[in-house]
């Protein structure tokens, strides 16, 4: 997988996490997922279609997920609740947004994410690699799960 598709995800991240929400965060070393299992069970799902397909995964954690959509919202968040849910969604979308601006293929489209929350199976690409990033914040842990491969 073309490293040129996986740093704007992670430039993405890094602009909204320190820039419009003020939680920094530290990113571990990249590995190959094995399975089609987020690490959490709170996940914003970004598609992607066009000249390069597959999805990103930002699985959190329930305590960052509570201290980013506490962030959000500005008012805090004791539970992972409807409020948390959308919060998550407008972060996974801030994220989307972001990362195109930066994508090397102009003719690919990034889809509205989606969030799941709960044990959950992702449907990536067939015989693609995922990569798996871990990362930590202040309150939990969070993974961004990149699987793209061009048309």
């Amino acid at each position: 997988m073309d490293v040129r598709y996986i740093n704007p995800f992670l430039i993405a991240v890094q602009n909204v996490f320190e820039t419009m929400i003020n939680i920094p965060f530290k990113l571990g070393k990249p590995t190959i997922k094995k399975d089609d299992v987020p690490s959490y069970e709170i996940s914003g799902i970004i598609g992607i279609s066009g000249e390069v397909t597959g999805c990103v995964v930002v699985s959190f954690s329930e305590g960052i997920a509570l201290q980013l959509a506490s962030a959000l919202l500005d008012e805090e968040l004791m539970e992972v609740n409807g409020d948390c849910t959308d919060a998550i969604g407008e972060i996974a979308n801030m994220i989307a947004g972001n990362a195109k601006n930066g994508f090397p293929k102009r003719n690919t489209s990034v889809s509205v994410p989606t969030v799941i929350i709960g044990k959950h199976r992702v449907a990536y690409p067939s015989g693609l690699p995922i990569i798996s990033i871990p990362c930590e914040a202040s309150n939990g842990r969070f993974e961004i799960d990149v699987a793209l491969k061009e048309s």
